[in-house]
């Protein structure tokens, strides 16, 4: 089938796009290539199979428009361009703003001029719950926890966009939902958690699964915002492209749907639970200090996916510690390819 995939350069994307082509697959990728290690993942994509590559800002309304019109026979498309960091958001919300909803809008209006009845995934994110305060949290001695969500937070919990990165990505899915409601697009909304895995080229502002791993590989001290007992849910990419999979091949059941997407209470860590698995692969003189609380940040956030296991009959495979060894492995083979993509 042919599969086109915004942000098909960055680290979700070029593992769905390898995915794709590994099963013989066309698949197109739109990039700006504006993400560190894009080029690199691009250049290893185009040795993997059958890739036409669109170097496009979904910023470019006429330029998304063009391409959408003369793909209008994809059988699938994953939209997963998008500016990715709150801290980012923070320093210049009028960009983020422009790439995350307004190339959003791109997309759909291109889709629905095209008259494209192929699935359409929209990767949004737990941000658009903002701190959830009206949930009430335990302090323990290494982390938060939920007093009353054993199993996390569900899709009716309230939305309160909190920073302009919550904000963007939360406007974005609603037009995203809307698009189906109002024109029949076949769209499904993912809010994910914290996404890890090979090929996440990971920095301080983003991908801190990643960006801890790296650090500690070079050296670096590593710095944690906050006090460290954050939780989150941490979901390996493999398990997120088997949910895409699953939604677009029941879309009758998931067409118009938003699904909370992540490791869930069993693949939940705290922050200080990372620096200490590291430690323990001997990373000697590991350092770590604290520093403020970034804004909007959730002490804790782990996804109820009892939804995503009824409609989609999904669930994660990849533990924790099955997933952070292999990423660990994969950062460690590649220290060049990712000193180069610094």
């Amino acid at each position: 089938m042919k599969v086109l995939i915004t942000g098909g350069a960055g680290f979700i994307g070029s593992n769905a796009a390898q995915r794709f082509l590994a099963k013989g697959d066309e698949v197109v990728v739109i990039d700006n290539l504006s993400r560190a290690g894009a080029d690199s993942n691009l250049v290893w994509l185009r040795s993997q199979g059958k890739l036409e590559f669109v170097h496009l800002d979904i910023r470019d309304a006429p330029g998304v428009y063009e391409v959408i019109a003369e793909h209008r026979d994809v059988d699938l498309i994953l939209h997963l361009a998008a500016q990715v960091a709150v801290t980012t958001s923070v320093m210049d919300p009028r960009t983020d703003f422009e790439v995350n909803a307004l190339g959003t809008v791109n997309i759909l209006e291109a889709a629905r001029i095209a008259k494209i009845d192929a699935p359409i995934i929209y990767s949004s994110t737990n941000k658009v719950y903002g701190r959830i305060d009206d949930v009430r949290i335990v302090e323990r001695k290494e982390r938060y926890e939920y007093a009353d969500c054993p199993l996390g937070i569900s899709e009716q919990q309230n939305l309160d966009f909190h920073s302009p990165y919550g904000c963007s990505k939360g406007a974005a899915e609603q037009y995203v939902r809307d698009y189906y409601r109002i024109y029949g697009l076949n769209t499904v909304v993912m809010r994910q958690s914290c996404i890890y895995g090979p090929r996440q080229f990971g920095m301080e502002d983003q991908g801190w699964v990643a960006w801890f791993m790296i650090a500690a590989d070079r050296g670096y001290p590593l710095t944690v915002y906050g006090d460290g007992k954050q939780v989150r849910d941490i979901l390996f990419v493999e398990d997120l492209l088997d949910v895409f999979e699953a939604a677009a091949a029941n879309i009758n059941a998931s067409a118009g749907g938003v699904f909370n997407i992540g490791g869930g209470p069993a693949n939940a860590i705290a922050l200080l639970d990372l620096v200490t698995y590291i430690r323990n692969r001997r990373v000697e003189g590991l350092k770590h200090a604290f520093g403020p609380w970034r804004p909007g940040d959730q002490r804790i956030y782990v996804s109820d996916i009892r939804h995503a296991r009824a409609v989609l009959g999904w669930e994660p495979r990849v533990n924790v510690k099955d997933g952070l060894d292999r990423l660990y492995k994969w950062i460690s083979e590649n220290r060049e390819l990712l000193r180069c993509a610094a």
